[in-house]
């Protein structure tokens, strides 16, 4: 029991990991206790068994796991985060628990599957089932089917999907397990039950035996459809709903039924498809064209058996769709055309909707080849319409259709007409709209009276079916002029109709009807484009009459309009007769008196007679015919003739007044219309007519009467009575066609009154039509036409007033048909262009002109689409039949010639402007493949593809582009442009829509996989689009397919989706809610016009472009009160008067309100406001929006034009750091209220400056907007603000932060291409004043940028900008490097413009007079002609400055005021000084070598900042600071100039030393800008290859500078609150970038010698286990490059310095108490790579010197100390790295233990030998012992006494010589006595003075110099014979540099040959005098003797130009030459201090 309780006390969670199976056991009892007793499903106890439950079920042992098993359940049953394991544990049943011999085992894991299916995780559930399937135990598998079984039984289909279950059903029946094929047989019937015969094509294929058995089990089963009996967490209201019937016995089955019905599955979705494009014959195309039959017969053979397939691939089908229909249109062959037709219906049935795109082309052939009368032809051709029919709509084919109806041959009509009853049957009531079944009823209607019996019988067949689907009330408008005899008729074929399959047609209708109903909202609700629909809408309320027509209550009116449409004409007696019965006699006789006083009174009895009379009663025909009655029209009295057209008003007003009333009365009206004194009131009963007959109808009457009389004053007062009239009822269904001829003759009249009122009507109507209506006038003369745009200008930008008056009644039944429903059907946009006279084009699209656009030839391809091209755009308008141009075209979209491309998208556009809302129907044949084009590579393609794609959406919303997968196949292209172009796209038209189609959601995988794709441009995109997606699709939806991404990828995505909830977009509201009656979307298009025409409102082009484009109309409204309905007059005003567009938009709308009431409500209040601060300073806030834009919680400021969001998003911002009053000003709409807000923020500049520096982000952004004005006022006043706002933050010393400089200074360099002059000049300066707040090797970029745009004038300017940044700053500041950037600048000496090549050829010349010659490698290829003028060009320059040579130098300097170091503008302002000898001596230097090359700029000091610039030097190594003055004279050396012709490498080597070592120095700066500069500097020669090699003999130094810096960073600068964390994450991108740099040149990663590389490894290392960094933003990216650098590291770096520095510094951190295991197992990994790889490397190491450093490391760890560490591992990898070198090298290894002294007592030996015996491989080896021994052994004691004596005396003040001397002759005597023990405890100060002490001893002993010590700063006295490769720095090293100088300048060689070289690899080790291990020199101790080689360079590299005097040379001996050397360094040492 002992154990027992051991655990017993352990928590529940730790039991149930044990490794005893019995507490398992006892903590999986507990935890199902626990489970069951939590009753918070949240409770953060479920969190801690997450990670354990997938152990609960795949425990080994089988009792414990049935306990597992039943926790297991209780935890995913209650746990609210159970989801999350999902995967894991239903993977763990799959595999380990339906293996299990118990039944309880397998019953528990299906309930913890089921379980999670009702926790909402089927989908991963069914996945881990189905892969169960795969399991090779058939117990698995039988028991995943089980499970899938059990689920779709209780859940039923629509939660388990069945196409991946009967995808895999198949399979099982083969399985050779009898179990298996039960399981599946009995899934098979459960799976039938749900899908029925839908099941029956996916199992045709498996053994007939099974399937009759499934047939029978098939039969037994109950018709009635099954229902769910368990139910999701989410259907609660279900379950409720199921448990409640079951308590009433099902009663309600039927109505259940009939909910669940259209659920049924369609066998079509449950089948794979099939691709059949690639195994057609290769000779199809050649056979379908042979001569013979037979050959063809063969072609339609093999591909009928192709297609054959129930489902196929998608693909492009043109070409055989093509073949086909040719085949089926001209083949003489009759049995090969009904071959032909049933392959194209195949094909139709395979592909569905996706043929859609081809159903236009071959429906015409079809219809046109039913004149054959062959019954097996017609049959065929019937199948294939019907089949294509289902692959389309009604709409898209009716212009075919109808276009047959008219044919002579009556088998095509009937054909047609029975093709249309077949179709109808298909359709419902929601897709079968009036505005499609109007054109089709008409035509049936004539075929009703055909000759042709048969032809007659079809029509009455489909007219009948119509009438089935859409309800007689609908059709019967249509059928008005039918006699009752033909509409029985009708009724009768109505009654005998079946509609397709009762509920299954509601099935198969079920998608299309729910488009249908998707499509009328939405597109009612998208103001429309063209803004006239709204007029039909307009007068108060149409929208709900339109409405009303389709809905029942509107029908009864229509019924009883009907009767009164079709009025007959009552005879004069009829008519007394009526009249008789309502007026008083009295009145009668007198109403044709001779006497008007009569006459008068008998009109005043008739109007009290109507004005009392009741409407029903009321004889409207029979009373204006009494008024017609002799003298009638003809009335001379013009008191009676007032008092008729009063009474005629009234009648119209108060009666049921019909079309016939109207047309007895309309002439007399009319002919009144001019008349000076009854004109009036002829006007006002016109009025009355137009309320009670609708006003388009009055209006065509009217106009044609008066325009068929001669009288001008009647044609004009018609004309102003039409204008007005229209103002008053709105434009609804006004048909223009009717009059505009009328209108032209007025326009040619004559009569100036007339045309004038032509003109006027033409500019109402404008008001309504907007541009469209100006192409009827197009062909006027010129004159007229410029009074007619004259009028249109006055109207530009006022809106339609609202409409006063409605027709009364739902106007007759076929016009509410028109007026009310199209637009609600078409979204009312296009309505204006259906009015338009459209040309039918498809007669022109020859197969000859098809032919030529598909040819070969690209000349003739370009020429066939010129024609095409011609064709368009002479028709104008065409309709949306144009024969087979679509397929043309779409294959032009791929041509290989981009230029043809480019063609095609210009017709497109064209196209998209001809065809308008006519274009639908070619959105998938060739819209999508214009989407392909936005893939393309070439930029200016891709513009035009979106602008084409714009300008068709335009034309047809977007609701059709997102139906079907077709745009999320284009998404899975893996283009990164498309996908960019497409999602941008998407996310500016999303948000725009109020409704999608549920195939949205097909591009949702595609979505995720942008957000995760290698382009960044890309995954930004995607992630803007985000939002807008979500916006239609809902959070959970989206969440959900998250589902299947894997897990890593599935929570990137999710955190996406949480960020893009919070930004989600609103859905625009609907148009229709505010202000009903005012013509909503007219206002909005007019509105828009009214923005356009408005002040300088930066947004206004893009405003019209949305509300035409179906943006929210509701947001572009003018402030009213929403809650009335009827707006406030003072709308008109505003548009008209005042200067404030409602079409403003976001921009400025939610100001409007507050900004219209100022003016004049605030007065003296204002100006108090203004007083307070314009700016508040918040902590913080800045850095706040910064970090806010980083994690994508607002829009990046990055735009092509500024879209509303941004500015919304600028404007919330704003708020709290804006004044109220400044803010609302800086948003005002007038521009001069902009200027007057820059004015104070002039003012306040000062004053508040630094609130403006803490608001600088946002003012900066707010000018970049104004950057879009057009308005040149605005913009100047915006330049000088900035000018004065860069001298401010110059004078505050600010430096701009990426953020700001990123979201101004792209927009800023927008206006430098400006046209005007002192724009583009004070843009300039403003840049010029940039470059000193921001460092100009930043601001270079931006530049780049701009040299790319379109603007000639910016290009330019950016090149000559960019010239001015390398005269000032040097090449430096080219970024990223200069060759990159020299090329892209030499591409502009090509340019067309002559300005831009100017620019280039001048910045390429700056260029060379900052480099010279290497400006031509820099430049790299260019054209013989841009070459010869660059060569020209820089000859013409270096004359100019020959010319005048005293000047360059004093010009210069102003110019070079700042440092070369682009970063030191970061730094400090230079303090200005008079320039001293130095600067002159450069001066000089430079007139005396005007050409000098001399040495790359990369490494050039600027000794002006050296000297200047105190604060920068103090930092660096003191050298830099002395008087070089003498040092510099020797520059004047006239014979230098022969070399400048072609200076030799090592020359520059030696040249650039002390510039290097410079360079080097300043890495360890503490300034980071100033480290990060040199490494950029460094790196940019590592990157190059023929430069790299300069760094070679700096390694060591470079990496020493580095390891001080990575210190510095690690003890300063990470725990200094002041320093930026982002500065820091920089300067480690810096320095690792350039490690990487430097170790991927394996020729300089080898100089690193050992003590550097051990330094380095354990900085990295340091690094990467620091917390601090990792948790800092970009952290993990660092932590992610350190790895990388590790690794470069180890491969590339001389491998023995690589494992002797790993020893070493695995022997340090074990000796360190301090350091942590981890930092230990780090630096072994490291090892246990290097030992991995020492297969390959063995023949590069140095065996002796790592056996050395293993036998150190087991002097200071022998095997029992090793042991007694916490960790075994260094024990292990010691021996691991033993054994491999013994295996590799076998016996030889024990001839490499030369290094170690006294071998007999090493470890190691003894070690080797067991090992190399072990391996078999000892032979009788004899040892060499080499080296040096100990000849007399002592004691440890002893020792230990002698040195204890010796340190004694060191540390007595009087003895501390002798001590020093005697320990120094006991360690030349016992060289491997180890003194570590006595100096360990002492200060660092003691350690130095002893070795300095034995230091000097022995350069006293060997007549050596003293070596220099400094009495204040002991540890500066460093040895500087210590080289940085571990040996010593002789003489010789300085000698041989002489020697080479010698002999370049042409000296004696001399004899001495130096010793010592620095390249001997075996040379032992230099030992340090205080240790007997060897010395691994420290960083420190190098980085001192580098700094005294820097010194010792410089001087050498002035002796190099001193040293030409032979004789000098001579005389000096080389050792008096290092005297010399030293004796100057000491000199100049002197003078510093």
């Amino acid at each position: 029991m002992g154990d027992d309780s051991e655990w017993m006390k352990l928590p529940v969670d730790q039991k149930c990991e044990h490794k005893v199976w019995k507490a398992r056991l006892n903590g999986y009892e507990e935890a199902l206790k626990l489970f069951q007793r939590i009753e918070d499903e949240k409770s953060p106890e479920w969190g801690k068994y997450l990670g354990l439950i997938k152990k609960f079920v795949t425990d080994s042992n089988a009792v414990a796991q049935l306990k597992g098993l039943e926790a297991a359940l209780a935890f995913v049953e209650n746990a609210h985060v159970a989801g999350k394991t999902t995967g894991e544990v239903v993977s763990g049943v799959v595999t380990k628990v339906f293996n299990q011999p118990k039944a309880r085992a397998k019953e528990l894991g299906m309930d913890i599957c089921l379980m999670y299916i009702e926790i909402e995780k089927a989908e991963v559930v069914q996945d881990e089932l189905l892969k169960g399937l795969d399991n090779k135990n058939p117990k698995v598998v039988v028991a995943s089917i089980e499970a899938l079984r059990k689920a779709l039984s209780e859940f039923g289909s629509k939660i388990v999907t069945l196409k991946p279950v009967v995808k895999v059903l198949p399979k099982q029946f083969e399985s050779r397990e009898k179990a298996v094929r039960d399981e599946a047989k009995l899934l098979a019937v459960e799976i039938y039950k749900w899908i029925r015969d839908a099941l029956r094509p996916s199992l045709q294929n498996i053994n007939s035996v099974q399937l009759k058995d499934l047939e029978e089990e098939w039969v037994k089963l109950p018709s009635s459809p099954p229902k769910q009996s368990r139910f999701l967490r989410s259907q609660q209201d279900l379950k409720a709903k199921f448990q409640q019937q079951q308590a009433q016995g099902g009663e309600q089955s039927d109505g259940e039924d009939e909910e669940d019905a259209p659920a049924a599955v369609d066998p079509y979705e449950l089948l794979e498809p099939v691709e059949i494009l690639s195994k057609m014959p290769k000779d199809f195309y050649d056979k379908i064209e042979a001569k013979k039959w037979q050959e063809r017969k063969e072609a339609l053979e093999a591909v009928e058996a192709l297609t054959k397939n129930p489902k196929l691939e998608n693909g492009d089908y043109g070409d055989l769709v093509r073949a086909l229909k040719k085949v089926v249109g001209k083949d003489a062959n009759v049995m090969l055309v009904s071959m032909a037709a049933k392959c194209l219906a195949e094909l139709a049935a395979g592909l569905r909707k996706k043929f859609g795109t081809y159903s236009g082309q071959v429906v015409p052939t079809i219809l046109e080849k039913f004149k054959e009368k062959k019954p097996q032809v017609v049959q065929s051709l019937q199948e294939a319409i019907d089949a294509i029919f289902l692959t389309t709509t009604l709409q898209n084919l009716s212009e075919d259709i109808l276009g047959v109806m008219d044919n002579k041959n009556p088998s095509i009509k009937q054909q047609a007409s029975l093709f249309l009853a077949r179709s109808f049957r298909h359709c419902t009531q929601a897709t079968l709209p009036k505005s499609a079944l109007k054109p089709l009823c008409a035509a049936l209607v004539k075929q009703v009276n055909d000759p042709a019996p048969e032809v007659r019988d079809a029509a009455f067949e489909a007219l009948g079916t119509a009438m089935k689907v859409v309800g007689e009330k609908a059709v019967n408008p249509f059928l008005a002029d039918l006699d009752k005899l033909k509409l029985d008729k009708i009724k009768e074929c109505s009654e005998k109709v079946e509609l397709a399959g009762g509920k299954k047609a509601a099935a198969v209708e079920k998608k299309p009807a729910a488009k249908a109903a998707a499509e009328a909202p939405s597109k009612s609700s998208a103001p429309p484009k063209k803004s006239q629909a709204a007029a039909g809408k307009a007068s108060a309320g149409p929208p709900k009459k339109g409405k009303a027509a389709s809905a029942a209550g509107g029908k009864p009116k229509k019924t009883s309009e009907n009767k009164e449409l079709i009025e007959t004409e009552l005879s004069v007696e009829a008519c007394e007769e009526r009249a008789a019965g309502v007026l008083p006699a009295s009145c009668l006789q007198q109403l044709d008196s001779a006497n008007w006083k009569e006459r008068l009174a008998s009109m005043e009895e008739f109007q009290r007679a109507v004005e009392t009379m009741d409407k029903a009663v009321m004889p409207c025909q029979a009373l204006v015919k009494m008024l017609a009655k002799k003298p009638g029209w003809k009335e001379t009295n013009f008191q009676v003739m007032q008092a008729k057209l009063r009474i005629v008003a009234l009648v119209a007003q108060r009666g049921q007044f019909s079309k016939m009333s109207a047309s007895v009365v309309l002439d007399g009206l009319v002919d009144k219309v001019g008349d000076v004194k009854c004109g009036g009131n002829a006007k006002e009963g016109l009025t009355a007519i137009g309320e009670a007959c609708s006003l388009p109808w009055t209006a065509e009457q009217v106009v044609s009467i008066a325009f068929a009389q001669k009288n001008p004053k009647n044609q004009a007062e018609t004309l102003n009575w039409l204008a007005n009239a229209m103002k008053e009822f709105g434009f609804a269904g006004i048909n223009v066609k009717g009059f505009i001829n009328n209108v032209k003759t007025a326009l040619g009249a004559t009569n100036p009154a007339v045309r004038v009122a032509a003109i006027a009507l033409l500019g109402v109507m404008y008001l309504y039509m907007g541009a469209p209506l100006r192409m009827f006038f197009e062909d006027e003369k010129p004159a007229l036409l410029a009074q007619i745009d004259a009028e249109f200008e006055k109207m530009q930008g006022q809106t339609p007033p609202a409409a006063m008056r409605v027709a009364k009644k739902a106007a007759p039944a076929e016009d509410a048909g028109d007026d009310g429903e199209e637009p609600d059907e078409d979204g009312g946009g296009h309505d204006i262009m259906d009015l338009l006279p459209r040309t039918d084009i498809s007669d022109k699209i020859t197969s000859d002109l098809v032919s030529k656009i598909e040819d070969k030839n690209w000349k003739t391809r370009r020429d066939g689409l010129n024609e095409a091209a011609a064709i368009i755009s002479e028709a104008k308008l065409i309709t949306a039949n144009i024969g087979e141009l679509p397929l043309a075209l779409k294959s032009r979209l791929g041509d290989s010639n981009k230029n043809l491309v480019q063609q095609t998208l210009t017709i497109l556009q064209q196209l998209a402007t001809a065809m308008g809302p006519g274009l639908k129907q070619h959105i998938k044949s060739l819209g999508i493949p214009i989407i392909t084009v936005l893939g393309d590579s070439k930029l200016h393609l891709r513009s035009a593809a979106m602008t084409t794609l714009q300008a068709w959406v335009e034309q047809t919303g977007m609701k059709d582009w997102l139906e079907g997968d077709d745009l999320s196949e284009e998404l899975k292209r893996e283009n990164p442009s498309l996908r960019q172009e497409v999602l941008g796209w998407l996310a500016e038209k999303l948000p725009t829509l109020r409704t999608v189609p549920g195939d949205l959601m097909l591009c949702i995988p595609q979505l995720y996989t942008c957000l995760e794709d290698r382009n960044g441009d890309v995954r930004k995109k995607a992630q803007d689009a985000l939002p807008t997606f979500m916006m239609h699709l809902g959070y959970d939806k989206m969440h959900k397919a998250t589902g299947k991404l894997k897990p890593a990828s599935k929570d990137q995505v999710v955190a996406m989706l949480e960020k893009a909830r919070t930004v989600m977009p609103d859905k625009p509201a609907a148009p229709a809610k505010a202000g009903k009656g005012s013509a909503e979307p007219s206002r909005a298009a007019s509105a828009s016009r009214c923005a356009a025409g408005g002040e300088d409102f930066p947004d206004s082009k893009a405003e019209v472009k949305k509300v035409r484009g179906g943006g929210g109309a509701a947001a572009r409204k003018p402030p009213s009160p929403p809650e009335d309905p009827s707006p406030p007059p003072p709308k008109d005003k505003e548009c008209n008067g005042s200067k404030k567009p409602p079409g403003k938009g976001k921009a400025g709308g939610s100001q409007q309100g507050p900004a219209a009431k100022k003016p004049a409500g605030k007065g003296q209040k204002e100006e108090e406001d203004k007083s307070g601060p314009i700016f508040v300073l918040i902590p913080n806030a800045k850095e706040q929006r910064i970090k806010e834009e980083k994690q994508l919680k607002i829009l990046k400021w990055n735009f092509m034009t500024p879209r509303d969001e941004y500015v919304e998003q600028l404007k919330t911002q704003m708020a709290t750091c804006f004044a109220r009053w400044l803010q609302d000003e800086l948003f005002h709409f007038d521009f001069q209220r902009h200027v007057k807000a820059i004015g104070f923020m002039i003012e306040r500049l000062e004053s508040e400056s630094d609130a403006t520096i803490g608001c600088l982000d946002l003012i900066l952004k707010w000018f970049t907007l104004r950057f879009f004005d057009t308005n040149t006022t605005v913009l100047m006043k915006v330049l000088e603000y900035l000018k004065l706002l860069f001298t401010m933050l110059n004078r505050e010393d600010y430096h701009l932060t990426e953020y700001e400089a990123n979201s101004f200074v792209p927009y800023l360099i927008l206006k430098v291409g400006e046209s005007k002059d002192v724009v583009r000049k004070d843009v300039r300066t403003i840049l010029t004043m940039l470059c000193k707040v921001y460092p100009a090797s930043k601001v270079f970029p931006f530049l780049m940028e701009g040299t790319k745009s379109k603007n000639s004038k910016q290009r330019a300017e950016c090149l000559e900008e960019l010239g001015c940044l390398i005269e000032s700053y040097g090449m430096n500041v080219c970024q990223p490097t200069p060759a990159k950037c020299l090329k892209e600048i030499a591409v502009h000496i090509g340019d067309r413009d002559t300005s831009v090549r100017n620019a280039a050829l001048n910045t390429v010349v700056a260029v060379y007079n900052v480099c010279g010659d290497q400006v031509y490698k820099l430049i790299g290829n260019l054209s013989e002609k841009d070459m010869s003028m660059l060569e020209e060009r820089i000859k013409r320059s270096a004359k100019k400055t020959a010319a005048a040579p005293a000047k360059p130098s004093a010009a210069e300097k102003p110019q070079r005021e700042h440092p070369p170091n682009p970063n030191a503008t970061f730094l400090r302002k230079p303090a200005q000084e008079d320039p001293n000898k130095l600067n002159q001596a450069r001066q000089n230097a430079q007139h005396s070598e005007p050409s000098h090359p001399s040495i790359p700029r990369e490494f050039q000091l600027d000794l002006d900042m050296i000297e200047r610039d105190q604060n920068l030097v103090g930092e660096l190594p003191e050298l830099v600071q002395h008087k070089l003055d003498e040092l510099l004279e020797p520059f004047m050396i006239p014979e230098l100039k022969m070399r400048s012709v072609s200076p030799h490498f090592d020359d520059l080597h030696n040249s650039t030393a002390s510039t290097i070592n410079f360079v080097i120095s300043q890495v360890a700066s503490g300034d980071i800008n100033t480290s990060i500069q040199a490494l950029a500097q460094i790196d940019e020669v590592l990157r190059q290859e023929d430069k790299a090699a300069v760094m070679s003999g700096h390694i060591d130094q470079l990496l020493i500078a580095t390891i001080m810096q990575l210190r510095l960073i690690n003890s300063m600068h990470l725990g200094d609150d002041r320093v930026d964390k982002r500065d820091i994450i920089k300067l480690y991108s810096c320095i690792l970038g350039n490690k990487l740099s430097l170790f991927s040149v394996e020729a300089l990663a080898r100089e690193a010698s050992m003590g550097v590389l051990k330094d380095l490894m354990h900085g990295l290392i340091t690094l990467m286990m620091d917390s601090r960094v990792e948790d800092m933003e970009d952290g993990t990216h660092v932590i992610r490059s350190v790895n990388l650098l590790l690794i470069r590291v180890l491969d590339n770096s001389d491998q023995t310095n690589m494992i002797s520095a790993l020893l070493v510094l695995l022997q340090d951190i074990l000796v360190s108490t301090a350091s942590s295991s981890r930092l230990s197992d780090l630096v072994m990994k490291c090892l246990w790579r290097m030992i991995r790889f020492l297969p390959d490397t063995i023949d590069n190491i140095n065996l002796d010197r790592i056996l050395l450093d293993v036998h150190n490391f087991m002097k200071v760890f022998p095997k029992e100390k090793l042991k007694q560490l916490k960790s075994d591992v260094p024990h292990r990898t010691l021996k691991t790295l033993l054994h491999t070198l013994c295996k590799l090298t076998g016996a030889k290894i024990l001839d490499h233990l030369s290094m170690i002294e006294n071998r007999n007592e090493s470890e190691l030996e003894a070690h080797l030998r067991r090992v190399v015996k072990h391996y078999g491989n000892l032979t009788g080896h004899k040892n060499e012992k080499t080296g040096l021994h100990m000849d007399d052994r002592m004691s440890k004691g002893k020792v230990s006494d002698i040195l204890t004596e010796i340190f004694k005396k060191i540390g007595s003040k009087e003895n501390t010589k002798e001590g020093l001397t005697e320990l120094y002759e006991y360690k030349q005597k016992y060289s491997d006595a180890d003194l570590e023990p006595f100096l360990k405890n002492t200060s660092q100060f003691f350690q130095s003075y002893v070795e300095r002490g034995l230091r000097i001893i022995e350069s006293e002993r060997e007549g050596k110099a003293r070596i220099q010590t400094s009495a204040g700063n002991p540890e500066h006295g460093v040895d500087s014979s210590l080289s940085s490769n571990n040996e010593e720095l002789k003489p010789a090293v300085y000698y041989e540099r002489l020697k080479i100088l010698r002999q370049r300048h042409g000296l004696e060689n001399t004899s001495r040959q130096g010793g010592g070289s620095e390249e001997e690899p075996q040379q032992r080790p230099t030992i340090s005098l205080l240790s007997s291990k060897p010395s691994v020199a420290s960083s420190t101790d190098m980085l001192h003797s580098k700094l005294s080689q820097l010194k010792e360079s410089r001087e050498l590299y002035q002796t190099e130009h001193s040293s030409h005097s032979p004789t000098h040379a001579r005389s000096a001996s080389p050792a008096a030459n290092l005297d010399d050397l030293k004796k100057r360094l000491e000199r100049i040492k002197s003078n510093r201090q």
